[in-house]
């Protein structure tokens, strides 16, 4: 219940001046191996056509069922950790998490509290165009609990997902801004999905978020009551509820009502939350060491066998390509947001050595074609092989190939696979260079227009670009329209 000490009607927006947002996140993401945490059941990294096929004895709670820990799970979440540059302990201890809730079969969770497998980290991002670092608590292994329906005036139940293992990622309250909140999270996925830990789609479960949020006046050290808001599920809706819950704290605040501890519910289609419990704590839940599961101990070598997989972060390959190759902003946000799509541009600049062609390329061919087509969805599923795309490029930069035509051979690459070179000649598309034949061709052109070049030398310079039509013409199309261009300036005065 709130207590209300005095009241006044409304907040008043210079308030937002006075008052800053306290956020922590607790982030859960679905480990991306191939059976559940405990059990030999799939693991529903996408959400399966049938309810309750992926269940087993296990996983749905039956009496005596002992499960045993997915090395998997462990590795993979050692990968994931790692690239957070977390402290990993060689003795970790699964714990009981003590309640009810109609789709969690064993009427307990599965996780680490006292003793959990990674301590700290940190993930960098961009913010606002501003590098930012922010803080991790500590990271622990946890089982999902299943799916509730709501439907017909009933409640179904889908245990497909009970038992799916997840890492849960805790921050500290670091974060200021929705802006912070939401772009740490969008590092989060992409670093999950750079490892292979993680598809971490969350359309489809695989990442969400639960919100903290207090406030507190700007110039106050201590934070205010905080309120949690669970399993949000979009980038968007979690920076919807930031803002709305600052604003509603902001409201009682003003009215000088205290602000309870609670657990809200949150509505994305009205855009409203509503209380649905006060909030828990440790002891509410009744946590005990785990008796069926043995502390989980970790080797020197599979520590480091799981090291060895770790690749180059996302946003370290941003900053590379704002500050090496120069690229745009939005370039350079959109390669690094698909990390295959990343790898495919560094292997074209290894061949090229071109990174802003190499770019362009991608950005507004490849992924337009892509984009367009009903059978490709992934820069992986193309027909060709990247150097078909950089050879392209080079006979660009060659002058063999016009800029124009560049694109109607990758066309054809995309639609019918093949070698650029093959296409190129197959097509007549090849621009020769030879200096001799092209001067002799520009000879043949004035001497045949001497009407049009006295019009020219009188000053009607809107005249030149036939001269280098009737260059082209002469030479079947097939040489260079920039070096005719070239010879017909020096030789025209």
């Amino acid at each position: 219940m709130l207590k209300r000490y005095n009241i006044t009607e409304t907040y008043t927006p210079h308030m937002e001046q006075e008052y800053e947002k306290v956020i922590g996140l607790e982030v859960h993401v679905r480990v991306k191996s191939q059976t559940k945490m405990f059990c030999s059941c799939r693991n529903a990294v996408a959400l399966a056509s049938e309810p309750n096929t992926n269940i087993c004895s296990i996983c749905s709670g039956f009496p005596w069922m002992l499960p045993q820990l997915n090395k998997e799970v462990v590795r993979l979440g050692l990968i994931g950790w790692m690239m957070m540059g977390c402290e990993v302990n060689k003795t970790s201890r699964f714990d009981r998490k003590s309640y009810y809730y109609p789709d969690l079969p064993t009427s307990f969770q599965t996780t680490q509290l006292f003793e959990t497998i990674v301590w700290k980290g940190s993930v960098k991002t961009i913010v606002n165009w501003e590098t930012k670092e922010f803080g991790i608590h500590h990271m622990h292994l946890e089982n999902d609990a299943g799916k509730l329906t709501h439907a017909w005036g009933k409640t179904l139940v889908d245990f497909n997902r009970a038992g799916s293992p997840l890492m849960e990622i805790v921050t500290d309250p670091v974060f200021r801004s929705a802006d912070d909140a939401t772009e740490f999270l969008r590092e989060i996925q992409k670093i999950m999905r750079a490892a292979w830990v993680s598809d971490a789609d969350m359309d489809k479960g695989q990442m969400r978020c639960d919100v903290n949020l207090s406030i507190r006046p700007t110039w106050q050290e201590e934070f205010g009551t905080r309120t949690e808001h669970k399993n949000v599920n979009s980038f968007g809706a979690v920076s919807r509820v930031i803002n709305a819950e600052y604003k509603r704290q902001l409201k009682i605040i003003q009215s000088w009502w205290e602000v309870d501890q609670e657990t809200r519910w949150w509505d994305d289609d009205t855009g409203t939350s509503t209380s649905q419990r006060s909030k828990e704590n440790a002891m509410d839940y009744r946590y005990f060491p785990e008796p069926d599961i043995l502390p989980l101990v970790l080797e020197d070598d599979f520590i480091q066998a799981a090291k060895q997989k770790l690749v180059e972060l996302p946003v370290e390959r941003r900053i590379r390509y704002l500050d090496i190759h120069k690229l745009q902003e939005d370039d350079a946000r959109l390669l690094t947001a698909d990390y295959e799509l990343s790898n495919y541009f560094e292997k074209l600049v290894e061949l090229t050595k071109d990174p802003k062609k190499s770019c362009s390329y991608i950005t507004t061919i490849l992924l337009a074609l892509i984009k367009e087509s009903d059978e490709e969805k992934n820069i992986s599923d193309l027909w060709f092989d990247v150097e078909e795309v950089a050879q392209v490029i080079n006979l660009v930069n060659n002058d063999e190939l016009s800029s124009t035509n560049s694109k109607a051979v990758i066309e054809e690459l995309f639609n019918n696979g093949g070698k650029a070179d093959d296409i190129v000649d197959a097509k007549w598309l090849r621009q020769k260079n030879d200096m001799w034949a092209l001067e002799a061709i520009v000879d043949q052109v004035i001497e045949d227009n001497q009407t049009q070049v006295e019009q020219y030398k009188w000053w009607n310079e809107n005249i030149f670009g036939y001269f280098v039509g009737q260059s082209m013409k002469l030479s079947k199309w097939q040489w260079n329209p920039k070096i005719f261009n070239e010879l017909l300036k020096k030789k025209l005065g």
